[in-house]
């Protein structure tokens, strides 16, 4: 099982079709694949061996879709930066992965160069954008017209296809490690849950450094589909695009979907080529999907369920239980029923598989599971048990099968599709002088889903406003990791007789009149 396999397919079975649509750039199959080994070429004489890092910063593009195969073709692991990080974060995961090439488009071209100046690891920054090559760096376009394309690695099965990093429990990204075998498998088992074929139109709408895209950009190229790229998400460019490229399918996840039902252009495109709108990454409330489903009549709805550590799939609910009549309704607050290859328990907090109806944490396993997480051999062992990956995520199963997510076992936090640690967040808190003590939980937000709420203790004489601890934050971390709101408290946290603050009393007020404790 190999990643690059897809190119060679498509370019040998349909050489002429449209591949990718960037803007005014359309590459069929066979050029892409020439350019993929050109680039991969570049890359082996700018010195990159055999399982050597390339990171790349950049927003949606043809080029980024052109680097998740070429470095593998290269013999190399990519490593994909979260486009909303802050400095500080790109420069430790950089320094942890030791990647030595970094690929910088325009939007992050600033950011690129100062992380650079603060890691001597990396050798070359190689800039992807469509302006004029800035002194020191070297031009994406110029590397792929220099250079003959160069014989596919073979790099499969078992090897390091890439580190893709995720919120960390100590206040540090994990980079999970992920395998060509996990990345391919889970690619098509997305396939055969959302019934590719080689007509599908794909639109990179979600952010490509995700694995939720990332998984479908491996999936539609596995069935010969055409890739649309969008830099990033915006409503009324999403329809002109569905409506002028002619998209069928697209992944979303549901605060996108709230503005798109909120365009006003939304009844005025023709969107009637939009076949398959998939959504994960966070949950969707049911009133928000009835709302999708009623404006969206012709458009087939599919919920993704996963992880980064399953290369992302564990559950599919397709669009045939996306009905609100008929002997398959009421499955629609269901993640779904596990997909092709994966295996799904429910365990206690010993390990034992629950009856079914009853809640316990989400266990999965397959040929998608990670190979841990890069350098942390600890937390690897804490989540990956016995070959089964331990999501964190409390749930049941029905007696048919379907996953219902219901809690969260892991100190985390869902907001705008992102994962956000805890921990993270009061590290950067503790490290204000005037904080005592914090606690951060994850409340209910109508546009967010959950927002990431912060619960301050000022220390004596001290005072503090909510705009200064937020303020504090975004120069330490992500800004959507940041506290969109502030609780400050002269009394002390509630805490165990071991001292441990009693978040569940945190979060007691906040989700009273929930009926799950996840939104």
């Amino acid at each position: 099982m190999y990643l690059t396999q897809a190119i060679h397919r498509a370019a040998a079975t349909t050489p002429n079709a449209v591949a990718t649509i960037c803007g005014n750039r359309t590459r069929r199959w066979a050029e892409v694949k020439d350019r993929v080994a050109r680039l991969a070429g570049a890359l082996k004489g700018l010195g990159v061996e055999t399982g050597d890092r390339v990171a790349m910063l950049s927003m949606n593009s043809d080029r980024y879709f052109e680097v998740y195969f070429a470095v593998p073709w290269a013999d190399a692991v990519v490593v994909p930066m979260n486009v909303r990080w802050s400095v500080a974060e790109h420069v430790y995961s950089i320094k942890d992965s030791g990647a030595t090439i970094l690929i910088v488009d325009d939007a992050f071209l600033a950011a690129g160069l100062a992380v650079r100046d603060e890691c001597e690891g990396i050798r070359h920054v190689i800039y992807a954008g469509d302006g004029q090559t800035p002194a020191g760096l070297l031009d994406y376009e110029a590397l792929v017209a220099a250079v003959a394309a160069v014989p596919d690695a073979g790099r499969a099965g078992s090897d390091l296809a890439g580190i893709f990093y995720t919120g960390g429990t100590t206040g540090f990204p994990k980079g999970v490690m992920l395998s060509h075998q996990s990345l391919w498998t889970s690619s098509l088992c997305i396939g055969a849950g959302i019934r590719l074929t080689s007509s599908v139109r794909y639109l990179h709408a979600a952010p490509m450094f995700h694995l939720a895209d990332g998984g479908m950009t491996y999936a539609a190229t596995m069935f010969g589909g055409s890739h649309v790229f969008m830099p990033s998400f915006d409503a009324a460019a999403f329809l002109s695009l569905v409506e002028g490229e002619r998209v069928t399918h697209a992944l979303l996840v549901p605060t996108m979907i709230r503005l798109l039902l909120d365009c006003p252009d939304l009844a005025h495109r023709d969107i009637s080529s939009f076949e398959r709108l998939i959504y994960g990454a966070s949950p969707m409330a049911e009133a928000l999907l009835r709302a999708a489903m009623e404006r969206l009549p012709n458009t087939g709805f599919v919920q993704a369920y996963g992880q980064t550590e399953l290369s992302p799939l564990a559950t599919i609910l397709g669009p045939e239980w996306h009905v609100l009549e008929g002997p398959k309704a009421g499955k629609l607050r269901s993640a779904g029923r596990p997909g092709l290859c994966v295996e799904i328990k429910i365990v206690d907090a010993a390990g034992r598989e629950v009856p079914r109806g009853s809640v316990g944490e989400v266990c999965a396993r397959g040929p998608n599971t990670m190979l841990g997480y890069w350098n942390k051999p600890e937390q690897t062992a804490t989540t990956l048990v016995d070959g089964w990956v331990h999501t964190g995520d409390g749930g049941y199963a029905d007696e048919d099968g379907f996953v219902y997510i219901v809690d969260r076992i892991k100190d985390m936090i869902v907001s705008g599709g992102e994962n956000v640690f805890s921990a993270e967040v009061e590290n950067a808190l503790m490290q204000h002088p005037a904080v005592s003590e914090c606690a951060v939980i994850g409340v209910p937000d109508e546009k967010w889903g959950e927002r990431v709420h912060a619960i301050i203790v000022p220390k004596d004489g001290q005072a503090v406003t909510s705009d200064e601890i937020i303020a504090h934050c975004k120069v330490l971390i992500a800004g959507y990791k940041c506290p969109r709101s502030v609780d400050l408290r002269i009394e002390a946290l509630p805490k165990s007789g071991a001292g441990k603050i009693l978040k569940v009393d945190l979060r007691q007020p906040y989700w009273a009149d929930k009926s799950r404790n996840v939104n």
